[in-house]
């Protein structure tokens, strides 16, 4: 094959081999230590997350094979990393363990994305908040509703999961949302929540629980700064909307 298609992220077609057996400068594990991450394919990638290859009714397929076929069936590693155990696994080769292998790594990924250095983090504009919370909550398939608390120079204390609901809508009750602000000792509150639609509109029954949190922390004392909606790559902050009521 050529090297334009070897370039494109598909190693050459004489691969039918098992890994070990190639060239060892063609072996992903060995390609990265020599060249780096950078120099691997997505199929590459996913098979060092493998570490082996498996066989299947029409016999053996590597690690690599493995990661190509995940890749076609699903177009991108974005794409990829959006499928839950249950689809990865409606891939000829692909059982339980090695899914769960691919939702750990994307899930890492995830984490590492919404981590800043040092242990504290100061939040001074939605942007910040999408930044920090939009990667854990973008790819999920059901409707998440999170509080994060702040002290008074806004530096996060806490955050917690109040609801999660179905595709469509979550329930939130506003003494669940204050108890853990008066627990904690928060000075504000930053409610936000995801549309898995990816659709970054608010609903009108986001902007009534807004605006029912908004009175409700007004009679304890306790601010509600904004209600922030994660929509794939995209938010929403109610606040610069000017709907918090």
């Amino acid at each position: 094959m050529s090297r334009e298609a070897h370039s494109s992220g598909e190693p050459p077609l004489r691969y039918q081999v098992p890994i070990n057996q190639w060239d060892e400068a063609d072996r992903p594990r060995e390609k990265l230590m020599r060249r780096g991450p950078s120099a691997l394919s997505d199929a590459e990638l996913i098979a060092l997350i493998f570490g082996s290859g498996t066989r299947t009714k029409q016999g053996s397929i590597s690690a690599v094979q493995l990661g190509q076929a995940l890749i076609r069936a699903y177009g991108s590693l974005y794409a990829l990393a959006q499928r839950d155990l249950k689809e990865l696994t409606r891939v000829a080769g692909v059982g339980p363990a090695k899914a769960v292998q691919l939702v750990a790594a994307f899930e890492i990924g995830r984490r590492v994305e919404a981590q800043r250095p040092g242990r504290r983090i100061q939040v001074r504009t939605p942007a910040d908040v999408a930044a920090c919370y939009g990667p854990l909550l973008r790819d999920l398939k059901r409707e998440v509703f999170k509080i994060v608390l702040l002290n008074t120079a806004n530096y996060i204390i806490a955050d917690y999961t109040i609801s999660e609901g179905g595709l469509a809508a979550s329930i939130v009750e506003p003494r669940a949302v204050f108890q853990r602000a008066i627990l904690d000792n928060a000075a504000g509150i930053i409610c936000l929540h995801n549309h898995p639609s990816g659709n970054p509109e608010p609903s009108a029954e986001d902007i009534r629980i807004t605006r029912q949190l908004v009175e409700a922390g007004r009679l304890l004392g306790i601010p509600v700064h904004d209600h922030i909606i994660i929509a794939g790559t995209t938010y929403t902050s109610l606040a610069e909307r000017g709907l918090m009521g």
